[in-house]
């Protein structure tokens, strides 16, 4: 494949999770403002973030599932389309309806199901097309493009609001469009060589599957979950603070919160294209992840003036992006690829919930205080550590080529026996 056309494929699927990322951190810096607008009460509007999440946890094992039984670009590019349509109906509620809060909630849950059919089948896109060390490098392009969507999703929706309260909604249709093309016109499948299975033995294959290879499999579900739930969490908490006891809003909040995902989408794109498919690496690199995340966390307790604080926060951003990518290689590369797609969607689903999770969490133990909300994030990424090193056995890897090998961890031995 020439080098052109394999970073016209990687920019298409690299894409997807970009625009993944921009549902909610995007809506962030408007809600506020819909609050006022709309005469809506706080909960009322944290609902618009609420529902975008969940509807995708409940729809991403099952197009997954489809992805795996027909293609990804099937799902991919409808889901696409969707993503884009709910957020057109959600601007043009805002803009013209009397009654629009229903609409937008519409909008948000047509949304939420266009998310479900993007970043997880992005990954089992990349597991499909790219193979060896090439695949973690490219899997570690998708998650440092969804770090840098984190990046830019605040400012990106702070500057659409300076032109209307409701422009981030209209944003969604053209970051949406490009990504279609893109995906359309770059990203060729192989045509399947046989029938798909029957739903029967699909699941029979599926239950074979978590049988064999379940306690590590759920494990990394857990780290994956975790990273989410306390990256979105301490966002939250970050929010707030700047906001009320520095008075910061609009652009420059976003861009300060922005600082911590910077470190990460950086660290996650230099461990992506350094790990190849070195199954060791990557087990160091999770628990060394964790135990930064610990110590970060538990460190934070003692400084509450801002930049010692951040000094010490980009140490959890840091973990956090050596953390996802090795995940991502080990889930991906977890099963053949006709069950691909429902395996790592499974995990998208999973991680979707760490992130309507961390921010009601974090609110609740802001509300007990500071030291109890840092010490329980610190004991959270230490159990899951010990929780990796326990349960992910890892030996020395060999090149996986076999693309009807029912599991490359079979291969490579790794078990949890």
């Amino acid at each position: 494949m020439a080098k052109s056309k394999q970073g016209l494929i990687i920019l298409a699927i690299s894409s997807i999770p970009l625009i993944m990322t921009l549902g909610n951190s995007m809506l962030i810096p408007i809600l506020p403002k819909m609050e006022s607008e709309l005469n809506l009460s706080s909960f009322k509007v944290s609902l618009t973030i609420t529902i975008f999440s969940v509807t995708a946890a409940i729809f991403i094992p099952i197009l997954g599932y489809f992805s795996d039984r027909f293609s990804r670009k099937v799902i991919i590019v409808p889901a696409l389309i969707l993503y884009g349509l709910g957020g057109l109906l959600a601007g043009a509620a805002s803009a013209w309806f009397d009654s629009a809060y229903p609409w937008i909630l519409t909008g948000r849950a047509m949304q939420g199901i266009g998310a479900a059919g993007t970043a997880p089948i992005a990954m089992a896109l990349a597991g499909d097309l790219f193979k060896g060390g090439q695949q973690s490098k490219v899997l570690g392009l998708i998650e440092a493009s969804n770090g840098f969507g984190k990046v830019l999703s605040p400012i990106v929706g702070s500057l659409l609001a300076l032109i209307v309260w409701y422009g981030p909604f209209w944003g969604f249709p053209i970051f949406c469009l490009v990504s279609v093309l893109l995906n359309m016109f770059f990203v060729k499948e192989k045509k399947k060589k046989k029938q798909p299975p029957s739903i029967g033995n699909y699941v029979k294959g599926l239950f074979s599957v978590f049988k064999h290879e379940g306690r590590w499999l759920f494990t990394t579900y857990l780290a994956g979950a975790t990273c989410l739930f306390t990256l979105f969490g301490i966002l939250f908490y970050i929010s707030d603070v700047l906001e009320k006891d520095y008075g910061m809003d609009g652009v420059l909040k976003g861009a300060i919160l922005a600082v911590p995902l910077l470190f990460q989408m950086t660290t996650s794109f230099v461990t992506g294209s350094k790990i190849g498919k070195n199954m060791q690496v990557m087990k160091r690199l999770i628990v060394l992840g964790l135990l930064l995340m610990t110590i970060s966390f538990a460190s934070l307790t003692f400084f509450t003036s801002l930049v010692p604080f951040f000094s010490v926060l980009v140490i959890s951003s840091i973990g956090t992006g050596l953390v996802l990518p090795c995940l991502n290689s080990l889930i991906t590369g977890s099963v053949g690829k006709e069950r691909r797609g429902f395996v790592t969607s499974l995990y998208g689903s999973v991680r979707f919930l760490g992130v309507a999770a961390g921010p009601p969490i974090y609110g609740w133990l802001m509300g007990i205080g500071r030291t109890p909300m840092f010490l329980a994030t610190a004991g959270l990424t230490l159990l899951v550590a010990i929780l990796c090193l326990t349960l992910i056995h890892a030996k020395s890897p060999a090149q996986q080529e076999d693309e009807n090998s029912e599991s490359v961890f079979k291969k490579l031995q790794l078990s949890t026996e």
